[in-house]
C-alpha cells in the first residue's frame, strides 16, 4: 500500500469537504442561526422560554412545543445545534432542549420532499413519524435521567412560575430573523429563479481559473470563503472588544456578514463573472434592510452591542468544531470502499442497522446532499431499513454534532444522547425492513 498517496488522498478529501461548507452550505443557514441564537439570548426574556419549555412546564406543552419549534426551524444538524444552546442557556428544560435537537434537523421539509421523491414516500412517512417520536422520547428520557442535576441547576429560581411581557418589537425582530433563515434554505421556484444578471466588467487570468478548478472552487465559493476570513479578522477586531461599544471594526463586520448572506443568495457559473440574481437574493435584500431598520429604531446601543456579544460567544463555542468535524468527516470518506457498503448493509438484521447508524456519524452531509447519498447507498445495494436507520442517524450524530454537544451538554450528556439515538435508529431500521419484508 501507497501510504503517502492514502494519506494525500484522506487530506484531500476532508480539505475538498472543508471548502464546500464553507463555500456554500454554512452561510445561509448557519450564519442566521449563529445570529437567532445570540439573539434569543440577549433579547428574549428567560421567563418567556421556560414559561413553556422549562422544567416546571407540562410536559404535555413543553415537549409538543419543542417537537413543533424544532419543525418550525428545521434546517439541518449544524443550524440547530447553536439554536439548542440558546434555549437551554436561557433556561429551557433539558428534556424539551433535547427534544428540539433531535426534531429540528430530523424533519427539515424539504429533506422530507426529497426523501419521498427519490426514495420512496415510505421512507419519508417513516423519517417524519419515527423523528417526532424519537424526538419526545429522548427527550423524557434525558430528563429523567439528569433530573437530579437539572433540579440543583435550577434551584433557587422563580422564573419558571413568573410572567413577563415582551416588547413588541423583539417579536418583530425575531419573525425577521426567522424570515431570513427560511428564505434562505427555502427550495422554492420563486426564491431559486434568476430574476436578473449582473455582468462584471473584468477578466480572470487562465491561471486564476485553473487554480480554481483544481481547488474545486466557483468564482462565487472563493468570494465567499473570502468574506468569511474577512469578517473572522473584522469580528476579532471589533466584538472581542464590543462591551466598549460598536466600533467602526464591529460595524464593518456586520455589513461583510450582511454581504455574505446576499453573495450566497446568487448564482454563478464555474469561472463566470456574471451572477444571477435570483428571488433569494432580493427577498433576503428586502429582509435585511428591513431587520435593520426595525433593529436600530428599537434597540439602543447596549442592546444591539449585548446581543452581538452573546452571538460572538457562541460563534467562538461551536464554529471551531464544525469547521474541525467536517474536515474529519470529509477524510472518513476516503477511507470507507463503496463495496464494503454492499457487503455491511446490504441486509436486513441489526448489524446492517447499526451500520446505517455509523454511516451517519462518519459520512455525514448537508440537507440539500445526504437524500442523494442515500439513493447512492440505495443503488450500491444498501437495505432499506439500514438505509432508514442512516436518514434519522445522520442529521443527529454527525461527527461534528458529536463534538459540538460535547462541548455544550458535556460528556455524560452527550453519551447518553449518542447512546439513545444510536440504539432507537438502529431497531427502527431493522423494524422497517422487517415489516417491508412481509
Amino acid at each position: 500500500m501507497d501510504w503517502g498517496s492514502t494519506l494525500q488522498s484522506v487530506f484531500w478529501s476532508g480539505w475538498i469537504s472543508l471548502l464546500d461548507y464553507l463555500a456554500a452550505h454554512v452561510l445561509l443557514c448557519l450564519l442566521p442561526a449563529f445570529i437567532i441564537a445570540g439573539y434569543m439570548s440577549a433579547m428574549i426574556p428567560k421567563e418567556a422560554i421556560t414559561r413553556y419549555l422549562g422544567p416546571q412546564a407540562s410536559k404535555w406543552v413543553s415537549y409538543p412545543a419543542a417537537a413543533f419549534g424544532g419543525f418550525i426551524l428545521a434546517v439541518c444538524s449544524c443550524t440547530i445545534l447553536p439554536l439548542f444552546a440558546g434555549i437551554w442557556k436561557r433556561g429551557a428544560g433539558l428534556g424539551p432542549a433535547v427534544t428540539f435537537l433531535f426534531v429540528g434537523p430530523a424533519i427539515n421539509i424539504l429533506a422530507l420532499t426529497y426523501t419521498g421523491a427519490a426514495i420512496g414516500f415510505d421512507v419519508a412517512l417513516a423519517r417524519l413519524i419515527l423523528s417526532i417520536f424519537f424526538g419526545i422520547i429522548i427527550g423524557l428520557i434525558m430528563a429523567w435521567l439528569f433530573r437530579k442535576e437539572e433540579t440543583l441547576a435550577r434551584t433557587g429560581t422563580a422564573l419558571f412560575e413568573s410572567e413577563v411581557k415582551v416588547r413588541p418589537a423583539i417579536w418583530v425582530v425575531f419573525g425577521l430573523l426567522i424570515a431570513i433563515l427560511i428564505a434562505g434554505t427555502l427550495q422554492i421556484p420563486a426564491l431559486t429563479s434568476v430574476y436578473a444578471t449582473l455582468h462584471l466588467p473584468w477578466h480572470l487570468s487562465p491561471g486564476l481559473l485553473t487554480a480554481l478548478e483544481q481547488a474545486h472552487l466557483t468564482i462565487q465559493g472563493a468570494g465567499l470563503i473570502g468574506l468569511l476570513l474577512l469578517i473572522a479578522f473584522l469580528a476579532w477586531r471589533g466584538f472581542e472588544a464590543i462591551e466598549r461599544g460598536l466600533s467602526g471594526w464591529a460595524v464593518g463586520a456586520i455589513l461583510a456578514i450582511g454581504a455574505t448572506i446576499l453573495l450566497a443568495a446568487t448564482v454563478t457559473q464555474s469561472g463566470s463573472l456574471t451572477i444571477g440574481l435570483t428571488g433569494r437574493f432580493f427577498a433576503l435584500l428586502a429582509l435585511v434592510i428591513a431587520l435593520s431598520w426595525v433593529a436600530t429604531r428599537a434597540f439602543d446601543r447596549d442592546e444591539i452591542s449585548n446581543w452581538i456579544a452573546e452571538t460572538w460567544k457562541f460563534v467562538k463555542q461551536i464554529f471551531p468544531l464544525l469547521i474541525v468535524g467536517v474536515f474529519l468527516a470529509g477524510a472518513a470518506k476516503a477511507l470507507i470502499p463503496e463495496a464494503w457498503v454492499r457487503a455491511v448493509a446490504g441486509q436486513n438484521t441489526l448489524w446492517a442497522n447499526l451500520a446505517g447508524v455509523l454511516f451517519g456519524v462518519f459520512m455525514y452531509f448537508p440537507t440539500l446532499v445526504e437524500v442523494p447519498v442515500a439513493r447512492m447507498f440505495l443503488d450500491l445495494g444498501m437495505a432499506r431499513g439500514p438505509l432508514l436507520a442512516y436518514l434519522l442517524a445522520d442529521p443527529e450524530l454527525s461527527l461534528q454534532s458529536i463534538l459540538v454537544l460535547n462541548g455544550i451538554m458535556k460528556g455524560k450528556k452527550t453519551a447518553t444522547y449518542v447512546g439513545l439515538v444510536a440504539v432507537l435508529s438502529t431497531l427502527a431500521g431493522y423494524l422497517f425492513g422487517a415489516v417491508l419484508a412481509r
